[in-house]
């Protein structure tokens, strides 16, 4: 099953997409916010075959739901009705830290690690997904 992972932000909402197998998540691309993204959404889920949504849910670190994490919610409602596939939400904490770590060691330039940081925080959301996932198939 391959499963598309949004890092849902105002300014730039960060994709990635896994292997039908569910064992490695890429970093796709990254949206503009401020334009109608659902629709691109729809044409990337289609075209990619994807047969279920992980959305990034920002919980504080204590483990409580803020304004974002209300946000993220939101638009997952508006893209289960846009696109009709179930939508899976992962606790994103240090998503974002993680995927800054992984460029910074890459040596790419301030500018490069900004355009890409939203779709490799994307990847490091569904990768937990997938291996949490898979934890749970090995201990049944």
């Amino acid at each position: 099953m391959r499963y598309l992972a949004i890092d849902h932000g105002s300014r730039r909402i960060g994709l990635a997409i896994c292997d039908a197998r569910e064992t490695i998540a890429s970093p796709l691309c990254v949206l503009d916010g401020r334009r109608d993204v659902l629709a691109e959404i729809a044409g990337i889920v289609e075209a990619e075959g994807v047969e279920g949504i992980v959305l990034g849910l920002p919980l504080n670190m204590d483990g409580s739901e803020g304004p974002q994490a209300a946000k993220a919610k939101a638009f997952g409602e508006q893209l289960a009705r846009r696109i009709g596939l179930p939508i899976y939400m992962q606790d994103e904490r240090l998503s974002s830290f993680g995927a800054a770590e992984k460029l910074e060691s890459a040596g790419l330039s301030r500018a490069h690690r900004r355009d890409r940081l939203d779709a490799v925080a994307a990847a490091e959301i569904l990768q937990a997904f997938l291996d949490e996932r898979g934890a749970d198939e090995c201990r049944q």
